[in-house]
């Protein structure tokens, strides 16, 4: 195992097995015998669900897996089979309209999915074939294919950069749809291979395929007219990625190592699966719950009806013998039908048509979203997006934020605010402080006319221009003429010669000049040099020419990068002037820096760089060192040794860059904004109120990421940070796994076992405990993932996510897509199961937006990757505190509002049903007309509860984004637990009960009529039904808070349809029906006084318990409740009896005047 790990990290290994070898151009290697070309995979891809031949039997059984649908089946074919006394098509009907719209609404997304995979697999690319340039299309690229891309076209697969038009040997790649950063990265081909690459005769040995963006090992063998094979290593720098763009190089030529599924790209695509929410799931327990009473009503009456006609003369009574056929029958065959045909007259217990409206609640309900004029940006021009209806409740719900960096919480807009030169700061000029282009205020006032030398600000901006990896595009580079024209434009500009003069004129200039680089901050440090007469005019052959203040056009040979590393934590360059002089330039990070300068300097730039740095401004410090021709010559060769190490190379290259970066002299320090999207601190700040946990993902570099996370205020001053990092893990006395063991103890220790309690709804602000954060990277979440044995790896997880939960804010810094996902899966699989929510904007983000329960995309620059694979889609970061705290919070009141009322509207319908049989021998023998049990849920009571469950607003949404609180009530599903439930179960038995036997008392009166005649069965079912449906409709009008005309049409529209419908049904002879049960038996009801008067006096008594706690509650005014609430929780404190009930058992009696 051990052996595995080091040859996968280190590579190299001649025995290793877990490695594949490509032959370049599928020529075979001169010493290779009996050549056999290697199968790989081809280069489709696919993300798609279903085929043609698939969707069928495989979306039926997907669908037949709900608990309903499969209940709603077995009823069904029971009707079919068993002689039962209500019609099969009561059942198939709703049952068949669920399913066809539920599999076309999954057929489309998956056509959609086809439609995209297409896209990409026939897209056509360049081949070069025995010298010819071929076209074919890109799921047809083997591996091994030489394959020829050209500017701005996307990498059709994995490639090992071979040969570049640009005279460098280098090409610029954008990795936004990785990683999210749309940079340009430099990539390099590989050494000494042929110009000509059809001569070219090599193979490459690299590691199997394996997800991590930032890591690949291998080597290149390259045969030259029967000499040795020259060896050279390969590294991520030379692997240009599927799905990454080519950028100012016109074209290049690799050869596929990597294809189809087995690209990094595609190994870090996490699969769409079907996502239920919480509140499907609790739909599912309650249906089980009715689903025993069910059984248990059958199993009663079954028995019932067996010991009552065990009695003598019940079985056969005299005027109803029984046929020989009935009299032959088996007893239990007999018993099993009739438990069936029971099972089948109270089956509308269970509610078919609930599930029908909540689909079109969730349907329409979307509109509102998209619809909402707060979440139109006037920059692109576009709205919020609903891709998926199914989670609009889950919004409500969620409990950890997962949000990206780059792109989300950020604009990724670097802008250089000022910079410390010797001690002096130096600040762009605006009307607060304006002093001759500088001004000093950390030091004493006696210097504020002062400023650094001339020499010291020179060499610092040379700094600047020189220690970076930009380039300048080529389509804008100017011509030595064009620079001269610029520089009299410059001189124009009135650049001080004795000072740094700044003018917001030079915009100008810089718009002019194109520059691409790996970070952005490294364009904001060269535009700053800009800003005070220093411009960057390129890199040409290795010669860096700068255009300094009096005009002049200095040169540089550029020797050595020595690229930042996350452990270092900073990057130089080592140039040689035209003087001859060997220069090297370093900046990074003041902890890294600090120590390997003269300490008398540090403390004339310590004071700036913490200010800048509690500001929230990413501060860089910049240092110098003249190296000698010994130190040089030294250097040179140990960084030319180590880059050709096939073993540890990453090692050595850190021992030669810490020799060289030593002894050096510290210049000054940079201040660079990475601006933040608007309201991007408040949104953190309102997700923390409401009691969310929020986690920075991201690609970046940990202090970048570190910075932000300040200014989001997810950290705050008083926050004591938990670093578990590789810097922090670097131990030379120990091994990491032993120094990781031991960090998550300590900080286990000090964050959970040591931390007080934390009280429900109590905000950090008013804790008086100590906050902590914590700051983890990829490499270490590898090891507490990837441990080597399971005891260990389970105990690692733990602990971890022990800490992480007990911390305000966690920030994962340097992470691969797949490893986000592996993060929202850890916590969405923990003890609670929490409701997680991701949000990015790139293509690096839709592997967690797929993993969490709700997927957010933001309509950014990286592309529409995220927006496509998301559930909901919205503009700006800015937005989602509505779209949780308004749109979620309404959406999870409404639709638990409806589940419970669908369960308790049908507990009332049915109850009555049973009761009825134990007064009419429990013949099955129905209380209702077919037609009302038909039209029950379907058109008297269906209505007004859409109309409720789009509509209602219990609270109104300026309160709920005023008060983040107020999320908090609804948290954990808090209306759909068993409390609320059994509460709305207890009232359907009361009101069940009061119909039958109010009735029943009634009829004690044999003649109800004026002319003496009696009322039968159907007279007594359709009064019992005329009270349910005027209460159960009442009864929503009494919880309804936020009246419209929708609601008073659809809540008096349904009553009116009810009375008029029974008239219409019960007034014509129907020819197509065998039998008229209802035959003007409504019109005789109503001409009964008593039956006015049980139906009104039945109707008051259901509501009476409303009614009375309305009547004798204190009176309120129309916005009081919103008052209270506001009153309640000033300061993020929330009274322990600010409520007499939870918002999961309020009735109208808590808002009954609350109009909003």
């Amino acid at each position: 195992m051990l052996r595995r790990r080091l040859n996968r990290l280190l590579g190299g290994d001649e025995r290793r097995v877990d490695s594949r070898t490509v032959y370049v151009g599928h020529r075979s290697s001169p010493d290779s015998e009996g050549f056999i070309p290697p199968k790989f995979c081809d280069n489709r891809i696919v993300s798609s669900k279903y085929t043609v031949w698939n969707f069928l039997p495989k979306n039926l059984f997907e669908q037949f897996r709900r608990i309903a649908n499969f209940y709603f089946l077995i009823i069904f074919l029971v009707q079919v089979i068993v002689d039962t006394p209500t019609s099969p098509v009561t059942s198939g009907l709703p049952l068949f309209f669920v399913i066809t719209v539920t599999a076309i609404k999954q057929g489309y997304e998956d056509w959609l999915r086809h439609k995209a995979d297409n896209e990409v697999n026939k897209y056509l690319v360049t081949v070069l074939e025995d010298g010819q340039r071929i076209r074919k299309e890109s799921e047809k690229i083997k591996v091994g294919d030489v394959v020829e891309v050209e500017e701005d076209e996307t990498f059709p697969c994995d490639l090992i950069l071979l040969q570049s038009s640009r005279d460098d040997d280098t090409c610029f790649v954008t990795t936004a749809s990785l990683d999210g950063e749309s940079n340009h990265k430099t990539h390099y081909t590989v050494p000494d291979t042929e110009k000509d690459l059809e001569s070219l005769s090599a193979t490459i040995e690299c590691e199997q395929p394996q997800p991590d963006l930032y890591k690949f090992v291998g080597r290149m063998h390259i045969y030259k007219n029967n000499q040795e094979p020259i060896v050279r290593s390969l590294g991520p720098e030379n692997l240009l990625l599927k799905g990454a763009t080519l950028k100012n190089t016109q074209k290049i030529c690799g050869v596929a190592v990597y294809t189809g599924m087995e690209t990094k790209m595609a190994l870090n695509y996490q699969g769409k699966s079907q996502k239920r929410s919480v509140v499907e799931k609790s739909i599912n327990a309650f249906l089980l719950v009715y689903l025993c009473i069910l059984v248990s009503k059958a199993l009663v009456c079954t028995t019932l009806k067996y010991v009552w006609q065990g009695k003598p003369g019940q079985d056969e009574p005299w005027y109803n013998e029984k046929t020989q056929r009935e009299k032959d029958t088996n007893l239990y065959l007999k018993m099993f039908t009739d438990f069936l045909s029971f099972m089948v007259l109270f089956n509308f217990i269970i509610p078919v048509s609930m599930y029908v409206t909540v689909e079109m609640q969730k349907f329409l309900g979307s509109f509102f979203i998209t619809w909402d004029k707060d979440f139109f940006d006037n920059e692109i021009k576009e709205g919020a997006l609903v891709n998926t209806s199914d989670l609009n409740e889950e919004l409500g719900q969620v409990e950890y934020v997962f949000t990206d960096k780059t792109g989300t919480l950020t604009q990724n807009n670097m802008e250089f605010i000022e910079c410390c030169i010797d001690g002096f700061q130096y600040k762009h000029r605006d009307a607060s402080s304006e002093l001759d282009g500088f001004c000093v205020t950390d030091g004493p006032v006696s210097k504020l006319q002062q400023k650094a030398g001339r020499e010291k600000e020179e060499l610092f901006l040379r700094a600047l221009c020189l220690c970076h990896t930009v380039q300048v595009k080529e389509s804008t580079e100017p011509c030595l003429d064009q620079v001269d024209g610029l520089n009299n434009q410059v001189d124009g500009l009135g650049i001080d010669g004795d000072g740094l003069g700044i003018d917001g004129a030079l915009s100008h200039l810089e718009e002019q000049r194109g520059f691409i680089a790996s970070s952005p901050d490294e364009i904001a440090l060269v535009k700053g040099a800009m800003r005070y007469g220093f411009t960057f005019l390129g890199l040409e052959s290795k010669t860096m020419k700068i255009l300094n203040r009096n005009n002049d056009v200095e040169r540089y040979e550029l020797l050595h990068v020595l690229n930042f590393d996350p452990v270092r934590r900073r990057m130089s360059v080592i140039v040689r002037s035209s003087s001859g002089d060997t220069l090297l330039f370093c900046k990074g990070a003041d902890s890294s820096i600090f120590p390997r300068v003269r300490q008398e300097e540090v403390e004339r730039i310590r004071l700036h760089v913490e200010r800048n740095a509690t500001e929230g401004y990413r501060t860089l410090c910049v240092a110098y060192k003249l190296l000698s021709a010994g130190e040089y010559a030294q250097a040179d060769a140990g960084l030319r040794e180590a880059r050709l190490a096939l073993q540890d190379r990453e090692e050595k290259l850190m021992a030669v860059y810490n020799q060289v970066e030593t002894g050096m002299s510290l210049i000054g320090a940079t201040a660079v904004e990475d601006r933040l999207q608007e309201e991007a601190a408040e949104t953190m700040e309102a997700l923390q109120g409401a009691g969310m946990k929020v986690w920075v993902l991201t690609g970046d570099k940990m202090e970048t990421a570190k910075s932000t996370c300040y200014a989001c205020r997810l950290f705050q001053k008083s926050t004591e940070l938990l670093e578990l990092t590789v810097r922090t893990l670097d131990d030379e006395n120990r091994r990491r796994e032993e120094k990781l063991h031991d960090l998550l103890l300590d900080y286990h220790k000090k964050a959970v076992q040591d931390a007080p309690p934390v009280k429900e709804g109590v905000t950090r602000s008013w804790s008086s405990s100590q906050d902590y954060g914590f700051i983890v990277d990829g490499a270490s979440l590898s090891m507490i993932l990837n441990s080597s044995s399971d005891s260990s790896n389970s105990r690692y997880k733990n602990l971890f996510l022990q800490i992480c939960q007990n911390c305000t804010a966690v920030l994962c810094c340097r992470m691969a897509p797949l490893q986000k996902a592996q993060i929202v899966k850890m916590v969405k699989n923990s003890k609670g199961s929490p409701i997680t929510l991701s949000i990015g904007d790139g293509a690096n983000d839709v592997s967690m937006i797929l993993e969490a329960h709700v997927g957010i995309g933001i309509k950014g620059k990286e592309g529409r990757q995220a927006v496509r694979n998301s559930d909901y889609a919205i503009p700006k970061l800015k937005h989602l505190k509505k779209l949780l705290l308004a749109h979620g919070h309404l959406y999870y009141v409404r639709i638990a509002h409806l589940v419970q009322y669908f369960f308790y509207k049908n507990l009332c319908f049915i109850l009555p049903q049973f009761l009825y049989q134990f007064f009419c021998g429990y013949s099955q023998q129905p209380l209702y007309d077919a037609a009302y049990l038909t039209m029950y849920n379907i058109c008297f009571t269906s209505m007004p509860i859409l109309a409720y469950s789009l509509l209602e607003q219990h609270i109104c949404i300026e309160v709920l984004l005023d008060n983040a609180t107020l999320y908090r009530e609804i948290a954990k599903n808090a209306m759909l637990r068993w409390r609320p439930f059994l509460y709305w179960t207890v009232l359907g038995l009361f009101h069940g009960l009061l119909f039958f036997f109010g009735v029943w008392y009634l009829f004690y009166n044999p003649a109800l009529q004026d002319n003496g005649q009696v009322f039968g069965n159907w007279s007594y079912g359709t009064i019992v039904f005329t009270v349910l449906v005027f209460t159960v409709t009442l009864k929503l009008a009494l919880d309804t808070r936020h009246w419209t005309w929708i609601n008073h049409f659809v809540i008096w529209g349904s009553l009116a349809f009810y009375v008029f419908f029974s008239f219409f049904w019960g007034g014509i002879i129907w020819p197509f029906l065998s039998q008229q049960r209802l035959y003007f038996v409504f019109a005789n009801m109503l001409s009964s006084v008593s039956a006015w008067l049980v139906i009104i006096l039945l109707i008051l008594l259901s509501l009476l318990p409303e009614i009375l706690l309305v009547v004798f509650r204190k009176p309120r005014g129309p916005h009081s409740r919103q008052k209270e609430l506001v009153d309640s929780r000033v300061g993020g404190l929330q009274s322990p009896r600010s409520s007499a009930r939870p918002l999961l058992m309020r009735t109208f009696s808590d808002e009954s005047s609350t109009v909003i």
